[in-house]
C-alpha cells in the first residue's frame, strides 16, 4: 500500500474518532461492527465520490464536449448516464469500495490532456497509480500517447524531459510518507515482526537486513512491488470472466506449466492484447483516440492478465462509458454497445452482489440504466425503429445498427435473462456445485472479448489509418462498376464514414445490360431531378 493509499484511511480514522473514540482504537475496534460506524464509513464512500470523482467528471465533460462539438443539452445526458453506471455503484456503495477515487484521478488526468496541460495530466495519473495499483491498467496507453506526443509531429525534447522529471518527483511525493514511516520506526527501535523477502528476492537468493537503513527501505519497496505484481499467487483468482477462468473451465492450465510458466504466457497475451491501442496512440497521438485506446487496453490487461478481481471490470467501462458524451456517443450504435458492455459487467457480478445480500439494488439499477438508454428488457428504441419498413435487403438508415449485431446481442440478453432464471429456481448438480458461477463466468467472458473487439476497431477507425484502404476499394469497386461514382464506399473523414446521404442508393446493373449504375435522385446524365 501506497502512501497516497494511505492517507485516505487515516484522515476517515482521525475524523471518525472525533465522533466515536471506540470506532477505530487500537486493538479493541478489531471486529467491532455498529449501524452508527456502518453509516458512517459508507458516508466517507460519498464524500470520497463526490469530492473526486464528480467533480472531475464535470469537468471532463466540459472539456470532452466542447472538443467533439456537442451541445449542453447532450453534455448533461451522457453525465447523468455516466454517474448513473450500474457496476460502479454496487461496487462502491454496495461491495464497499473506494474505486470511485482511483477512477476520478484517471478521468482528471484525462481532463488535463484536453486541456492541454500534460503535465497535470502526470501528476493525476500518479495519483491514480498510488491509490490503487489496477490504474496500471491505463498505463501503457497513456505512456504510448505521451511518448508519441513528445516525438511526432516533431521532436521535443523539453516536453519529454519535463514529463519524465514530473512522473518522477510525483511518484517520490506519493511514496515519501511510506518511506518516512520505515525510517520512523527503524530511528524509534521498534521490533516489528519478522517478514520473509518477497518469492523473487529469495528465488535469487537475496536477503535483506530490515535493521539497517538501506535493506528496509529495499525491503519495503520489494514488499509493495510483490503486492503490485503477485506472480505468487494463481493465474486467477474466485470465479471471474476473463480468459484463463474460461479456459480452465475446459483445459486445465496446470499442464501448460510443463511447457511455460504461466505468468509469462499471461505476459504475452497481454502484450499482445494491448499492442494495438499502443501502436495507434504512439503514431496518432491524438487526445480524441484516448477513450477508446483506454478502453481497448483495458480490456486486454483483464482478460488475459495475471490475478484478476471481478471489480477490476470497472476499468474498462469507465473509459467506454465516457463515450457517450463524445460526438457519436447519443447514437443508437454507441448506445447500443456502450449499455451492452454495462449489462454483461453487472451480469458477471451479480454472484459477488448475491454473496453480498444486494439483489434488490443489482435489479433496480440494472433496469434502470436499460431504461435510461433504451436497451432489453424495458425498451427496444436503439435496436428498432417502427418508422423503418421492415423489408429484406433495405439499405441500412442512418444510425441503425447492422442485422448480425442485433441478433447478437438480443440473443445475448436472452442468455443473461435465461441464466438469472437458472439461478433463482434450478439447483446445480450436488457434484458441480458452482456450475451457474462457472455458466456466467464464461458467458461474460465471450461478450468481453467482443466489446474488447469493438473498441479497438472503432479505436482504428477514429484514428484514420485505414483511410487509404477504403479509398483503394473504393476506386476498384468504381472501376468494376464501369468508372461510374460509387456513392458511399470510400468517403472518410477522421476515420469515420460520412453520412452525407441517407437515400444514396446503387442500382446495380445486370452483366451486359447496358445500364448504369445511378444513385438516386439524378438523373442517367448525372444532374439532380429537381
Amino acid at each position: 500500500m501506497s502512501g497516497l493509499a494511505r492517507v485516505v484511511p487515516k484522515a476517515n480514522a482521525c475524523s471518525g474518532t472525533l465522533i466515536n473514540p471506540e470506532w477505530f482504537a487500537l486493538f479493541t475496534s478489531r471486529g467491532y461492527e455498529s449501524q452508527d460506524l456502518k453509516v458512517y464509513m459508507r458516508a466517507t464512500v460519498i464524500i470520497s465520490e463526490y469530492l473526486v470523482y464528480v467533480a472531475a467528471l464535470i469537468i471532463f465533460i466540459r472539456h470532452y464536449s466542447r472538443s467533439q462539438g456537442i451541445g449542453t443539452t447532450a453534455a448533461n445526458t451522457a453525465l447523468v448516464a455516466i454517474l448513473m453506471q450500474p457496476a460502479t455503484m454496487l461496487i462502491d456503495h454496495g461491495h464497499f469500495q473506494y474505486n470511485t477515487v482511483m477512477l476520478g484521478f484517471v478521468i482528471a488526468s484525462l481532463s488535463s490532456i484536453y486541456a492541454n496541460r500534460p503535465l497535470w495530466s502526470c501528476i493525476y495519473f500518479v495519483l491514480a497509480l498510488g491509490f490503487k495499483q489496477m490504474a496500471l491498467y491505463y498505463a501503457p496507453a497513456i505512456f504510448a500517447y505521451l511518448l508519441g506526443s513528445s516525438l511526432t509531429p516533431r521532436l521535443r525534447i523539453g516536453r519529454l524531459l519535463a514529463i519524465a522529471i514530473i512522473t518522477i518527483l510525483a511518484f517520490a511525493a506519493v511514496l515519501a510518507p511510506l518511506m518516512a514511516g520505515t525510517l520512523y520506526d527503524l530511528y524509534r527501535g521498534f521490533d516489528l515482526p519478522y517478514r520473509p523477502p518477497p518469492a523473487f528476492l529469495a528465488q535469487r537468493r537475496i536477503t535483506l537486513d530490515p535493521k539497517t537503513t538501506t535493506g528496509a527501505l529495499t525491503l519495503q519497496l520489494s514488499q509493495m512491488i510483490h503486492r503490485i505484481f503477485p506472480f505468487a499467487r494463481g493465474l486467477f483468482e474466485d470465479k471471474v470472466a476473463n480468459f484463463w477462468c474460461t479456459l480452465h473451465t475446459f483445459y486445465k492450465l496446470h499442464r501448460l506449466e510443463a511447457y511455460i510458466q504461466l505468468p509469462r504466457l499471461s505476459a504475452y497475451f497481454t502484450f499482445m492484447t494491448i499492442l494495438p491501442s499502443m501502436s495507434v496512440l504512439f503514431g496518432c497521438p491524438r487526445p480524441s483516440l484516448l477513450p477508446y485506446a483506454f478502453a481497448s487496453c483495458a480490456f486486454g490487461f483483464f482478460l488475459f492478465s495475471f490475478q484478476v478481481h471481478e471489480k477490476s471490470i470497472l476499468l474498462p467501462l469507465l473509459p467506454m462509458t465516457l463515450l457517450l458524451s463524445s460526438k457519436k456517443g447519443l447514437s443508437k450504435e454507441y448506445r447500443a454497445w456502450i449499455g451492452f458492455a454495462n449489462a454483461v459487467a453487472v451480469y458477471t457480478m451479480f454472484p459477488l452482489l448475491r454473496r453480498d445480500g444486494l439483489r434488490t439494488p443489482y435489479t433496480v439499477l440494472s433496469l434502470l440504466w436499460s431504461w435510461l438508454l433504451g436497451l432489453p428488457p424495458l425498451s427496444m428504441s436503439c435496436y428498432y425503429d417502427p418508422d423503418l419498413p421492415n423489408v429484406p435487403g433495405r439499405p441500412l438508415a442512418p444510425d441503425e445498427l447492422r442485422t448480425l449485431t442485433k441478433i447478437f446481442h438480443w440473443w445475448f440478453y436472452a442468455v443473461m435473462g435465461f441464466w438469472h432464471l437458472l439461478a433463482a429456481f434450478a439447483e446445480p448438480p450436488a457434484t458441480k456445485p458452482d456450475l451457474w458461477v462457472v455458466v456466467n463466468a464464461c458467458v461474460g467472458c465471450v461478450g468481453f472479448v467482443v466489446c474488447y473487439v469493438w473498441c479497438t476497431w472503432k479505436l482504428i477507425l477514429e484514428s484514420g489509418l485505414l483511410n487509404d484502404y477504403f479509398e483503394d476499394t473504393a476506386k476498384y469497386i468504381e472501376s468494376l462498376m464501369g468508372g461510374e461514382e460509387v456513392w458511399g464506399v470510400g468517403e472518410q473523414q477522421d476515420g469515420v464514414e460520412k453520412e452525407e446521404n441517407a437515400e444514396d442508393t446503387i442500382v446495380v446493373q445486370s452483366p451486359g445490360s447496358g445500364e448504369k449504375a445511378t444513385p438516386k435522385g439524378k438523373g442517367k446524365g448525372g444532374k439532380k431531378r429537381r
